[in-house]
């Protein structure tokens, strides 16, 4: 098993994350904590994904804190393409393989490592995104570009935000320009 303990700066939501990503030979195990302040809301947000050895998202625990107030979800891939949110099947996210946290730029390394782009190559997904201060759960489309060996173009689709996100050989985000920074790592 190999870890790796980070720490991100959120630029934009004025945060700080402490993630620790264990990596085995059947997967990984991702634990995280995010405490911050945007806006007029204070936030802690705890979570825990598995993936499979491929990178599939597997199972999401969720549990955050919005200015007092708590909220806990379970997502699940019951079956290829299927999810269960907090036990209940959820034919809305028919497709989604990936997730995406709107707090943590980890969640950017989950297609990275998965789609195994070769180099100018792109890929567009359907994520089920998770917008905690927006506390709105919704399938976006999204589009992948690898324009290096450490660099990729990330894209909603339609195209109304789009970033070039830094990597390190191991996919994790280095530079999320106006939103993230790696600011250590062991």
């Amino acid at each position: 098993m190999t870890q790796q303990n980070i720490l991100w700066t959120g630029i934009f939501y004025h945060s700080l994350e402490n993630c620790v990503v264990s990596v085995t030979g059947t997967g990984a195990e991702i634990r995280s904590c995010i405490v911050g302040s945007h806006g007029d809301t204070i936030y802690k947000v705890d979570y825990l994904i598995t993936v499979n050895r491929n990178w599939e998202t597997a199972y999401v625990e969720m549990k955050s804190q919005l200015n007092g107030t708590i909220h806990s979800s379970i997502f699940q891939r019951a079956l290829p393409g299927n999810w269960e949110i907090d036990g209940y099947p959820s034919d809305q996210f028919r497709g989604c393989i990936d997730i995406d946290i709107s707090l943590t730029p980890f969640t950017n390394s989950l297609p990275i490592n998965r789609l195994k782009l070769d180099m100018h190559e792109e890929r567009q997904i359907n994520v089920l995104y998770i917008d905690i201060l927006g506390r709105e759960v919704k399938e976006v489309r999204q589009k992948y570009t690898r324009l290096s060996e450490l660099e990729y173009k990330y894209e909603n689709v339609p195209n109304d935000f789009e970033a070039i996100i830094q990597v390190d050989r191991s996919g994790l985000v280095v530079n999320y320009p106006g939103l993230f920074e790696r600011t250590a790592i062991k």
